[in-house]
């Protein structure tokens, strides 16, 4: 499940946007931000008692439970918001693989399948963890893993019969060629690619060779950043970049290589739109059960009403599910209609950055604390550390941070290519959003008490 979650192919148009850069990037956000996060989370995961809760546990155990709650709010809100990305991307997949351009055009169609994707995949996960792991399981397989490697075989012939690519890849295009907030926006997309590894860090202590948790997040971290490369580049080197569409890129660029080699180039990108879409529709599913999870022991310490406390048979917190459906709803009409029908798709933008600044939010806390337990509980045990030296553990969170920091306050330049009725769009959406979903929780928090004796009145509450 994790895997399905770093592993993404919704984010390759948008690097190949960003030319011969999305190395530079890739670097940034596969490496430098990555690794600091999977061994940061993978230690606090492992002190005794932490291993349940996640960053509720670990932001709470370091500084105060309501602190830990913010935490756990904001890494739980910002999939809200994530899913639309996702869900238009989808829509998108389909809109190109069907030839209905209505489908992703038309708003309301587009908003009426949001519905349709969100709350089918809220009645798919009332069956338990189980299902939800063969879905993403077999989602991964067809949508991600056979699209990339047929992907790969077609970029690999592009280059060696000849194909002249229309980027140019060396030291200096590798690197930002002006350090403006326009150009740095484009960070965006890779750091959100790479979120969501602090998932699988509570898995620590039930391996049975811990230390194998930093071979298999290195590998991931390959893996992804290999991944990202061939999508990315593969688009960049075959569409140019004013005709790269954010939301669905990555099907043309099935259509354009296939049609190179006498392919059926229209059946190559139906197909493969339709594999894409169910990829990332078992992505999204792997997502619903995830931070849901955490957010219902939060409501079993009174961080929610007492409904919200409840379980059905199969141990899922459904109210818990609903809510997040509907705040799903919510922010999905904020950014399709508020967007319009913008051919830059500002829409689909703006959905990522504000998904980044929520999560950054999220991860500033967490390496926080992080930083606070290596420097100041030298006596909490732990069966797995980051390393042996107190400077790299350090550094990973100092770098990991600044970085986090740095792509909070990238989000907030507008890309680019946008006029400026666009660029108010952007920012409006994106600047509104945000402080709405920062105060939330400092509003939720007020009513902790009430909510907690309704839990403890239904006998509900874990003390634990």
């Amino acid at each position: 499940m994790t895997t399905s979650m770093v592993m993404t192919v919704y984010g390759f148009a948008s690097f190949a946007k960003q030319g011969a850069t999305a190395f530079f990037f890739l670097f940034l956000a596969g490496i430098l931000w990555f690794l600091p996060v999977t061994r940061a989370a993978g230690e606090m995961a492992s002190v005794d008692g932490w291993s349940k809760g996640g960053v509720f546990t670990w932001v709470g155990k370091m500084y105060s439970e309501n602190s830990g709650f913010s935490a756990l709010f904001y890494q739980w809100v910002h999939i809200t918001v994530g899913m639309n990305t996702m869900m238009m991307f989808i829509i998108a997949c389909f809109s190109a693989s069907l030839s209905l351009p209505a489908m992703y055009d038309n708003l309301w169609v587009r908003y009426i399948l949001i519905l349709i994707i969100i709350w089918g995949l809220i009645a798919l996960q009332q069956r338990g963890t189980k299902f939800t792991g063969k879905i993403a399981q077999w989602g991964f397989t067809l949508g991600v893993i056979i699209p990339v490697f047929f992907l790969l075989f077609l970029f690999v012939a592009y280059l060696l019969t000849g194909h002249h690519m229309l980027i140019t890849i060396n030291w200096h295009t590798i690197f930002p060629q002006t350090w403006s907030g326009s150009v740095l926006v484009g960070f965006v997309p890779f750091i959100l690619a790479f979120c969501g590894a602090e998932g699988s860090a509570p898995h620590v202590k039930n391996l049975k060779n811990p230390h194998a948790y930093a071979k298999v997040m290195l590998a991931l971290c390959i893996a992804a950043i290999c991944s990202d490369i061939i999508g990315s580049m593969s688009i960049a080197a075959t569409i140019p970049n004013d005709k790269i569409q954010l939301s669905n890129g990555i099907v043309f660029a099935y259509g354009s290589l296939a049609s190179m080699f006498h392919m059926s180039g229209e059946f190559i990108q139906r197909l493969t739109g339709i594999l894409l879409a169910l990829g990332v529709l078992a992505e999204i599913s792997s997502w619903v059960v995830g931070p849901n999870a955490g957010m219902h022991e939060a409501a079993k310490k009174g961080y929610l009403p007492a409904r919200f406390a409840k379980s059905n048979k199969n141990g899922i917190g459904t109210n818990v599910m609903v809510l997040q459906g509907i705040i799903v709803c919510i922010v999905g009409a904020w950014l399709t209609f508020g967007a319009g029908g913008s051919k830059n798709d500002i829409s689909f933008q703006t959905a990522m950055s504000l998904t980044v600044a929520i999560y950054m939010l999220m991860y500033l806390m967490m390496f926080a604390a992080y930083f606070r337990l290596i420097n100041k509980h030298d006596d909490l045990h732990r069966t797995w550390v980051a390393s042996r030296s107190k400077f790299l553990k350090n550094l990973y969170a100092i770098v990991g941070f600044v970085l986090t920091a740095f792509a909070l306050i990238v989000t907030f330049f507008p890309p680019k290519g946008y006029s400026v009725a666009q660029q108010h769009t952007y920012l409006m959406l994106l600047i509104v959003g945000f402080v709405i979903v920062f105060f939330v929780p400092f509003i939720m928090l007020r009513y902790h008490n009430k909510w907690t004796k309704e839990v403890k009145d239904a006998g509900l509450y874990d003390e634990d």
